[in-house]
């Protein structure tokens, strides 16, 4: 008779693998603006706030870098440009055999000579009217010395005619639009004698090819060199271009030497660039202040929020749950919380710094002046600025987690 031999049983095998994936960290995450939304979306308000107000003060510096240097780096030439003129008390001018002398210096890449004198223009055949800084310069002055039209171009060999600012066109009795573009000028300048006199030079027809709105400007009209009938000799400056911008301080120290009162723009740039960077640097730690009383209010939701769920925890490791697990989900939580404050933060401070934007840029042309844009957000700064923010969700609630984490399902029961 066979007896019936039972198999033991083959062994209860335990899988200790019980990590939650990202996808169910996120989705248990989530609860939390189901189980608690009016603290949740508040604590999300409180981090908004904080990085609204980081974006929109460094967002106002670099406005104002942008508008102090933008006006200074009107070309990459001019940045490399000295000006060189002799003081006023020398009582002199450059002459154009001193001008050849500098072009051979081996700083040197190209020189564009400026003259200034009183000059007589109409407009159209109109009546002439006494323009008290006419310059006679070449195209290339333009260039060197970032002066730009804001309405119409600059003149050239292929492109002749003239510009002139708004307050001239005022003096001829013409107002400021872009049919002024084209209108024939016609007229003379007065070249200065050695005797204390003054000699006429026709200027030959040009037409107008662009207008300097600065209304904080003098009356100034700049004629082409080719348009005279006499070429001037007497040089009130010279715009030098160096080879590269290591070479301008060495250009600068032999100018000096000959005598020459020598400006840069460059000085200029990088005085503005001190001052804007100091402006940018005070803001932020403004912006950082609120910042930080945003990132307290949230540790302490989270410490909070910890107090209030140790039951959860207890029956969350009873199912199973590793520590890995309950520190993860709180992690999560945080990270979650500082990413929607970044990603809403930033979008307070840049939408108030556009509407800002709007009512200025409005107001200014109503008046008559270009576009303003006091607000700019460099992109970089605004993915910084969101990764800043969850990294701080997740350092406000790395304490939350770690606790939860080492909470045993026995200590969870008897504490609740």
């Amino acid at each position: 008779m066979e007896q019936n031999i039972q198999k033991p049983p083959s062994k209860l095998e335990v899988k200790t693998d019980h990590s939650l994936s990202v996808w169910d960290l996120l989705k248990l995450s989530l609860r939390v603006f189901r189980t608690k939304p009016t603290r949740t979306i508040l604590t999300v308000l409180g981090m908004s706030v904080g990085i609204g107000t980081v974006v929109f003060l460094v967002s106002l510096g670099y406005g104002l870098q942008y508008i102090l240097i933008g006006n200074l780096i009107t070309s990459e030439d001019s940045l490399i440009t000295l000006e060189a003129a002799y003081p006023s008390e020398a009582g002199k001018s450059i002459n154009l055999e001193k001008m050849d002398e500098i072009k051979t210096m081996e700083e040197v890449d190209a020189i564009s000579p400026v003259t200034e004198f009183s000059g007589e223009l109409s407009i159209d055949g109109g009546a002439p009217g006494i323009i008290p800084v006419t310059r006679v310069v070449r195209s290339s002055y333009f260039r060197y010395a970032g002066v730009y039209p804001d309405i119409g171009d600059v003149f050239s060999e292929d492109n002749p005619g003239a510009v002139l600012s708004i307050q001239a066109l005022k003096l001829l009795g013409l107002s400021v639009d872009k049919s002024i573009i084209g209108k024939e000028v016609s007229g003379k300048v007065y070249y200065p004698k050695p005797d204390g006199g003054t000699e006429e030079v026709i200027i030959s027809k040009l037409q107008i090819r662009g207008v300097i709105t600065d209304e904080n400007g003098p009356p100034l009209a700049y004629i082409p060199y080719y348009s005279v009938s006499k070429e001037p000799t007497a040089l009130k400056s010279l715009l030098i271009k160096a080879r590269n911008v290591d070479l301008v301080e060495p250009l600068r120290d032999k100018l000096d030497k000959e005598g020459f009162l020598v400006s840069a723009k460059i000085d200029l740039v990088n005085q503005a660039r001190k001052i804007t960077n100091a402006i940018t640097t005070v803001l932020m730690v403004f912006g950082t202040a609120a910042l930080i009383v945003s990132a307290i209010g949230m540790f302490n939701t989270m410490i909070v929020g910890f107090l209030e769920r140790i039951y959860e925890v207890g029956v969350m490791k009873s199912l199973g749950a590793t520590d890995g697990d309950v520190q993860n989900l709180f992690l999560m939580e945080s990270f979650i919380i500082g990413f929607l404050g970044g990603l809403s933060g930033v979008a307070i401070g840049m939408g108030g710094g556009a509407a800002i934007n709007f009512v200025m840029s409005t107001l200014s042309q109503n008046l008559g002046s270009k576009a303003l844009t006091l607000f700019i957000t460099p992109a970089w700064f605004t993915i910084a600025t969101i990764i800043l923010s969850s990294c701080i969700g997740i350092i406000s609630g790395a304490l939350p987690a770690r606790n939860a984490s080492k909470l045993s399902p026995r200590e969870a029961f008897v504490r609740k």
